[in-house]
């Protein structure tokens, strides 16, 4: 498990990293935060709830002092974890609770945006976990409710806090690998999605990410995720969307698609795409960032080049002779011939394979933000925006059309203003 410290030891300290990641601005107090808790509740303590709740325990700055779900196989397996956590069925007695400053929200998405602001007008900072919310409205009613209560508010973005990935960006804002010309992303899996149900009832209760009531498929459980790469990367938000998606192998009653495409087209013509199988895994997931110096492949974590070093001087040698000799490249290729993809073996971009997500550094930094009450810049932002655009790219699936950037949806943030309107 990768740390704050570890990840402060790779990239020096955590104020040279504020003008790339303004949300590490959650760590400037820690020093004066030892021994203080952030006393938290977890509501949906289920697989992706549990599997926070293995980074908090952890954290000696956090607490787990309740948990709160209506199944009782996830109470059982919390409690495994935090056995002295107070248990409850009902997530308003939950933000009742004067013990608790501050909840992990990781219920199924239709639930998101009920929990959410109830938990920010009862007097708590929030976690939730991506997407934001089952439609755009959903997610700014959140958005604004956060800036009018104060409240601190954190979106499960764990890119944001992984070391390789705020590496990469520093790279490409840097110009390292000269003008962004395009991004691509893709997730792909070989299995139909399913969890097993002990009981026919409880099939859209486990199952909820497979039905259009309680989820948006692979949008907002992969894509989410992938498409704010895009705006961080380019420090800008897309202006058009467009998508295509079907059932086209796993036919077993699911409402969700099994096979997507989107386009995101930014206001210099670059574009972003994201792209999902879930019958074939051979390619996994990545982001891959294009610019017309080099490539950078972030789940991979390495980088290439496109243009290779020159060859040492015996080996250049060498090369002229041949080209001399034949005054063609022989049929092997030369060790001076431009590398394909297939030979470009890249660099790592922290210098080894990447090991960890951010999960865990997001955690401490939300533990932070709770203990001190302040919240980071930009990490709402972010999380706001990635949440809506794989909101849009369902829309522009389902719509058939090529959608625009909804005026009413954008923040005073990167390239996008608030809307203003005018009572008469």
């Amino acid at each position: 498990m990768t740390t704050r410290r570890d990840f402060l030891k790779i990239s020096g300290s955590a104020g040279a990293l504020l003008a790339t990641v303004p949300w590490f601005s959650a760590f400037s107090d820690s020093n004066n935060t030892i021994g203080e808790k952030a006393r938290i509740g977890v509501i949906g303590p289920g697989s992706r709830g549990q599997f926070l709740m293995s980074f908090m325990v952890k954290n000696p700055k956090v607490e787990i002092v309740a948990i709160c779900d209506d199944y009782q196989p996830s109470i059982d397996e919390a409690l495994k974890l935090t056995p002295k956590a107070k248990v409850y069925t009902d997530y308003r007695k939950l933000l009742e609770d004067k013990d608790v400053d501050g909840v992990v929200v990781t219920v199924p998405l239709n639930m998101h945006h009920e929990i959410v602001i109830a938990s920010f007008e009862a007097g708590k900072h929030v976690f939730c976990e991506k997407a934001l919310g089952i439609t755009p409205a959903e997610c700014l009613n959140m958005y604004d409710t956060h800036k009018r209560t104060g409240k601190v508010f954190f979106v499960g973005q764990q890119r944001l806090f992984c070391d390789r990935y705020i590496e990469a960006m520093e790279m490409v804002h840097a110009g390292t690998f000269g003008e962004i010309e395009g991004i691509r992303t893709y997730w792909f899996r070989n299995g139909d999605w399913r969890r097993p149900v002990p009981s026919p009832e409880l099939e859209r209760k486990i199952n909820w990410r497979l039905y259009k009531e309680y989820s948006r498929g692979l949008m907002t459980e992969l894509a989410c995720h992938q498409l704010q790469i895009g705006t961080w990367a380019l420090k800008s938000i897309p202006n058009k969307i467009m998508g295509h998606g079907a059932i086209t192998y796993w036919k077993d009653g699911r409402e969700v698609y099994d096979n997507i495409s989107t386009i995101y087209v930014f206001d210099n013509g670059v574009k972003m795409t994201f792209e999902s199988v879930i019958s074939n895994k051979f390619y996994g997931l990545e982001e891959q960032i294009l610019g017309n110096k080099g490539t950078v492949e972030l789940e991979k974590g390495k980088y290439f080049y496109e243009t290779a070093q020159p060859a040492p001087g015996f080996l250049q040698l060498v090369n002229d002779v041949e080209n001399k000799l034949f005054d063609a490249i022989p049929f092997a290729g030369t060790s001076w011939a431009p590398e394909t993809a297939n030979e470009n073996k890249g660099d790592y971009i922290t210098g080894k394979r990447p090991k960890t997500d951010g999960t865990s550094v997001l955690l401490e930094a939300f533990a932070e933000a709770v203990i001190t009450e302040k919240q980071p810049g930009n990490i709402a932002e972010e999380g706001y925006y990635a949440s809506v655009l794989c909101l849009l790219g369902h829309q522009a699936i389902e719509d058939g059309v090529m959608l625009d950037f909804p005026e009413e949806y954008k923040l005073d943030y990167l390239n996008h203003k608030r809307a203003v309107t005018t009572e008469v």
